[in-house]
C-alpha cells in the first residue's frame, strides 16, 4: 500500500514537478566518489519514478519515467528503509523487476529520501555498478547520511517553483489591473516606463523623450508642487511614497493617477534609483461616496472620525474590536481613548490622510486588549476620515512561518553547498569553518566561533565572525584565548561530553563572570552576549569539532525552529568535515601512489634534469600524466614525457605500461625518438593496452665535432604532444613544432613517425610539459604555450629548480583542474666545471 498511497503520490509530486538544481548535481556526484561507485542517481516518486540528478557512467538519463513497481527505487520506497543488494540479476527479490532485466546494473544500494515532515518517502538516492559488490554497513551510514543534502535540496527547489507559480500569478494580476510601471535613475535622470505607463500617460513610445519631463511636463498645474514635494521628500528620506495627483492628455482630458513606489540607495546610502507603478483612479475617485456607504454595511470593523479626531459613527465590529460601546466611542477623541495608538504608525497614516487628503492603506500592529495586526484603509473626504479594520494576524503567521521556513532551507542549502564545494578544494577543514560562521551570522546569531579537534586530540578554536565588521577582531581575540580560560563546567564542555545542544540564557553567569581578569575578560565584555547556543560537531561517533552561537543583548533566545536550523547545519558540518578528512587522505594516497611511479632522473655530466608532477586541484585519484629521463646505452640522454587520456586508475594503470614499454624499448633498442615512438605504438596494439595517449621523446646527442663546437643536437619527435621549447643561450625562446603533428599512441599502430634534428649550444635550456601546464577553460592551449614561451624567455636566468617552480606558479597559480608533469633540462657549457647550482653528478654505473 505504501507505494500506492494517494498521500504519498502527493508528497512526492510536489518535488517531482521542480527542475534539477546544481546543488543536486555536486551532491550525486559526492555520493559516486565517496562510495567509489560507477554511478549515483537521485529517483523521485510519485506516481511513477522520474530520474532528477545522476554521475558517472550513464545508466539513467534524467528525466526518464517508469512504473514505481517495475524500480529497483520501488523496493526502497515499499520498505521505507535502505535497501543493498550485491547482484540485483541473481536476487530472487528483485531479478524480475524489469529494469534488473535490463541487465544494465548488477551491485546497488539506495536509501529513501523522506519530505519534510519525515512522514513519506519521496524519493530513493542510490549508487550502483554494473559489477556484484557486497555493501558494509559504512557504505549504508554514509549515503544515508547525504540524504538529508538531497532532501533540502528537493525541498528549497519546491518552495523556488512555488514562489515563482506566486510571482507569475501576481504578474498577471498587475497585468489585468491596468498598472503601469516606472524606473528613474537619480544619478542620470533617465525614466524607463512599461508599455501600460506610455499609455496612461498617451505619449507615442518612438517618440518618449525618457527622462523626468516625460512626467512633470502633463501634470495638472494645481498638482504639480505637491507632487514635486512627495518626491523629493522620498528621495531626502530614501523612502516609500504614495501620492495621487492630475495628469492632463493631450486630448484635453484630465485623468486621476495614483502612484507608489519606492527610492533605492547605493551602498553608501545615497539615494539612485526610484522604482514604482501607476494605476488610473478616476473612476474611483467618482465612486468614493458609493464605496463609503458600502463600508458602512460591511460586517467588518469599520469606523468614521471627524476632522477634529472625534467618532462620528461606529458599526458593531468595530465595537468589539475597540472593546468599547458605540456609547463610549462617538463623540469621544480618538487619541485620548487609545493612547497606546499615539506616536505609532495609526497616528502617523490617519493624519497624513487627513493632512494630503489621499487615502492611506497599512498594516500596524496594536497591542492587548487587541495584540493584533491589522490592515487598514483610510479614506478621507470632507467631513474627516473613514477606517476599515482587516484582522490580518492569521495571515502573518502563516506569511512568517513560510518565510521562516524558506530562509530556513535556503541557510542549509547555502551551507551544504559551501561545504560540498569545500570538500572538493583544498581549504580543508579550517576553510570550511570560516566559511560556515560567515553563513550563519546574523541568520542564526549576532557572532560565532567554531572550533575543531586536532588531531592530538585538543580542541582549538579556528574560526570567528560578528555581524559588526568592528567588533570582529575583539571576537577573533576572545576566540583566541576563550578555550585557555573556560572552566571544566563552561558550556562548551558539555556539549562536548554529552552532544546534546546547549542552550544559555544567560552567558554572563554561565560564562563571563567566571573569566579571569585580563585580555580574555576585557574582550569577552566588549562583546557581551546575552544568550547562547553551543553543539558538537559529531560524525560517525567521532567528535569533530564544536559551534558556539552567540546572540546579543536584547535579541531572543532561539526558539525551536531556530534551534532545529542550528542542528541541522551542526549534522552538515559534521558530516562535511567527515568527508573532508576521508577526501585529503584518499587524495594523499593517490598523490603519493602517483609520485612513486615516477622516478627521479638522472644527471650526466655537465647536463641538470629537473621534473615536476602537480596533482591537479580536485584530484582524488590518480592520473595518467608522466615523465622519464635514462641514458641509452650509447650514453645519449633520453627524456621523454606524456599523457593518457583519462584520470582515474584505469588511466594510471595505462600510464605505467607506456611508461614501462617505452624506457625499455628505448633502452634495448637504442633507436632514435621516431622509431621508439613507432615501436611503442606497435607494442601497445600487440600487447592490447587499449588506450589513447600523447607522448613526446628528446634525445640529447653529441658527436666529438659537437663537442669542439660546444653544441649538442637535440633530436626530437612528438605523437600530437604539445610542442617542446627552447631556450636559447642568446634569450630567444623556439617553439619546436612541424606544420602538421604526428597522431597520438593507440589511434594507428602502422602511422609514420617523424622525427626533427634541432643543434643548441650549451647553456640552452629545453622544456617538456602536459598540457595542463597550458591548457583549461580558462585558457586556450595556443594562448597557453604563447604565455609559458614568454614566461621561459623572462625567467630563464633562474637556477633550473627555480625557473620550473615559477612557471607552474606564473601560469597555474590557482592550481590546475588536470594534472601538470614538467621536465627541464639544461646544458651546462662543457669547458668549465660542472656548477654548484645542477647537483651532483647522478648515472648508472653501466650506462
Amino acid at each position: 500500500m505504501t507505494l500506492h498511497d494517494p498521500s504519498r503520490i502527493a508528497a512526492g509530486a510536489r518535488v517531482s514537478a521542480v527542475a534539477a538544481r546544481p546543488g543536486l548535481q555536486r551532491l550525486t556526484d559526492l555520493a559516486a566518489e565517496l562510495l567509489g561507485a560507477p554511478s549515483a542517481g537521485v529517483a523521485l516518486a510519485g506516481d511513477l519514478q522520474v530520474v532528477a540528478g545522476v554521475s558517472g557512467r550513464p545508466v539513467w538519463r534524467v528525466g526518464t519515467e517508469r512504473r514505481l513497481d517495475d524500480t529497483l527505487g520501488g523496493t526502497v520506497v515499499a520498505a521505507r528503509a535502505p535497501r543493498a543488494y550485491t547482484d540485483v540479476r541473481s536476487d530472487p527479490r528483485v531479478a524480475h523487476l524489469p529494469a534488473v532485466q535490463a541487465g544494465r546494473v548488477a551491485a546497488y544500494l539506495g536509501v529513501p529520501l523522506f519530505e519534510s515532515a519525515g512522514e513519506h518517502v519521496v524519493g530513493v538516492l542510490a549508487v550502483f555498478g554494473p559489477e556484484p559488490r557486497v555493501w558494509s554497513e559504512d557504505d549504508v551510514a554514509l549515503l544515508s547520511r547525504l540524504a538529508g543534502p538531497v532532501t533540502s535540496e528537493l525541498e528549497l527547489a519546491a518552495v523556488v517553483a512555488e514562489f515563482e507559480g506566486d510571482r507569475l500569478r501576481w504578474g498577471l494580476a498587475i497585468d489585468a489591473a491596468g498598472i503601469g510601471g516606472f524606473d528613474w535613475d537619480l544619478v542620470t535622470d533617465e525614466l524607463v516606463w512599461d508599455d501600460r505607463m506610455v499609455e496612461l500617460f498617451e505619449y507615442d513610445r518612438s517618440r518618449f523623450p525618457g527622462t523626468i519631463e516625460a512626467f512633470t511636463d502633463r501634470l495638472h498645474r494645481e498638482d504639480s508642487a505637491r507632487v514635486r514635494d512627495a518626491l523629493q521628500v522620498a528621495v531626502d528620506a530614501r523612502s516609500g511614497f504614495e501620492v495621487e495627483y492630475r495628469v492632463v492628455l493631450p486630448s484635453g482630458e484630465v485623468r486621476w493617477l495614483l502612484s507608489r513606489g519606492r527610492v533605492l540607495p547605493d551602498e553608501r546610502g545615497a539615494a539612485v534609483r526610484m522604482v514604482g507603478a501607476a494605476q488610473d483612479t478616476t473612476r474611483q475617485r467618482d465612486g468614493d461616496a458609493r464605496v463609503a456607504r458600502v463600508l458602512e454595511s460591511m460586517p467588518a470593523a469599520f469606523f468614521s472620525l471627524s476632522r477634529d479626531w472625534r467618532f462620528t459613527y461606529v458599526n458593531v465590529q468595530a465595537e468589539l474590536l475597540l472593546g468599547r460601546s458605540r456609547d463610549e466611542l462617538v463623540g469621544g477623541d480618538i487619541w485620548e481613548l487609545f493612547p497606546a495608538a499615539v506616536g505609532g504608525a495609526f497616528e502617523e497614516n490617519y493624519r497624513s490622510a487627513m493632512a494630503r487628503r489621499e487615502p492611506a492603506v497599512f498594516e500596524a500592529y496594536y497591542p492587548p486588549p487587541l495584540d493584533s495586526w491589522y490592515e487598514v484603509r483610510a479614506w478621507p473626504d470632507a467631513d474627516g476620515l473613514s477606517v476599515y479594520f482587516l484582522d490580518v494576524t492569521e495571515r502573518r503567521r502563516a506569511e512568517d512561518a513560510a518565510r521562516r521556513e524558506a530562509e530556513r532551507l535556503a541557510l542549509i542549502a547555502q551551507v551544504s553547498d559551501t561545504l560540498s564545494t569545500a570538500l572538493i578544494d583544498r581549504r580543508g577543514a579550517r576553510g570550511a569553518l570560516e566559511e560556515l560562521v560567515r553563513a550563519v551570522v546574523p541568520a542564526l546569531g549576532d557572532w560565532a566561533i567554531a572550533s575543531l579537534v586536532e588531531e592530538d586530540g585538543r580542541l582549538q578554536d579556528v574560526a570567528s565572525w560578528h555581524r559588526d565588521p568592528a567588533l570582529r577582531p575583539t571576537a577573533a581575540t576572545y576566540a583566541r584565548l576563550r578555550l585557555a580560560a573556560l572552566t571544566n563546567t563552561a558550556p562548551i564542555v558539555d556539549a562536548l561530553a554529552t552532544g546534546e545542544l546547549a542552550v544559555i540564557p544567560d552567558v554572563a553567569a554561565a560564562v563571563g563572570n567566571g573569566l579571569p581578569a585580563g585580555e580574555v575578560r576585557d574582550a569577552y565584555w566588549q562583546l557581551n552576549p546575552g544568550n547562547a547556543l553551543a553543539l558538537a560537531l559529531v560524525a560517525r561517533g567521532r567528535v569533530l569539532g564544536a559551534l558556539s552561537l552567540y546572540r546579543d543583548r536584547g535579541r531572543a533566545q532561539a526558539d525551536e525552529q531556530e534551534q532545529a536550523t542550528f542542528r541541522d547545519v551542526a549534522d552538515r558540518v559534521a558530516l562535511a568535515l567527515d568527508s573532508a578528512a576521508l577526501h585529503e587522505q584518499q587524495r594523499r594516497m593517490a598523490e603519493e601512489l602517483q609520485r612513486s611511479l615516477l622516478t627521479a632522473p638522472p644527471e650526466p655530466d655537465h647536463s641538470e634534469i629537473v621534473v615536476r608532477y602537480i596533482p591537479a586541484v580536485q584530484a582524488a585519484q590518480v592520473g595518467g600524466d608522466w615523465y622519464d629521463a635514462f641514458l641509452q646505452p650509447g650514453g645519449a640522454t633520453m627524456v621523454a614525457i606524456g599523457d593518457v587520456v583519462g584520470h582515474d586508475t584505469v588511466a594510471a594503470a595505462a600510464m605505467g605500461q607506456l611508461r614501462s614499454l617505452l624506457r625499455g624499448i628505448a633502452y634495448s633498442s637504442g633507436g632514435g625518438p621516431a622509431a621508439v615512438l613507432a615501436d611503442l605504438d606497435r607494442a601497445m596494439e600487440g600487447l592490447q593496452v587499449h588506450t589513447l595517449a600523447t607522448a613526446a621523446v628528446a634525445r640529447f646527442e653529441q658527436e666529438p665535432v659537437d663537442r669542439e663546437r660546444g653544441e649538442t643536437r637535440l633530436r626530437w619527435s612528438s605523437a600530437g604532444h604539445p610542442p617542446l621549447l627552447v631556450l636559447h643561450v642568446d634569450g630567444r625562446v623556439e617553439v619546436l613544432a612541424t606544420e602538421r603533428a604526428d597522431l597520438m599512441l593507440g589511434v594507428l599502430p602502422e602511422a609514420r613517425r617523424r622525427e626533427q634534428v634541432a643543434v643548441v649550444d650549451r647553456g640552452a635550456t629545453v622544456l617538456l610539459y602536459t598540457d595542463g601546464l597550458v591548457e583549461g577553460p580558462d585558457l586556450p592551449l595556443d594562448d597557453g604555450v604563447a604565455r609559458l614561451a614568454e614566461l621561459l624567455g623572462e625567467l630563464g636566468h633562474l637556477p633550473l629548480e627555480e625557473l620550473c617552480d615559477q612557471l607552474v606558479a606564473g601560469l597555474r597559480p590557482q592550481g590546475s583542474e588536470d594534472d601538470v608533469a614538467l621536465v627541464a633540462v639544461r646544458l651546462h657549457p662543457e669547458d668549465r666545471p660542472r656548477p654548484v647550482s645542477a647537483g651532483p653528478e647522478r648515472v648508472p654505473r653501466t650506462p
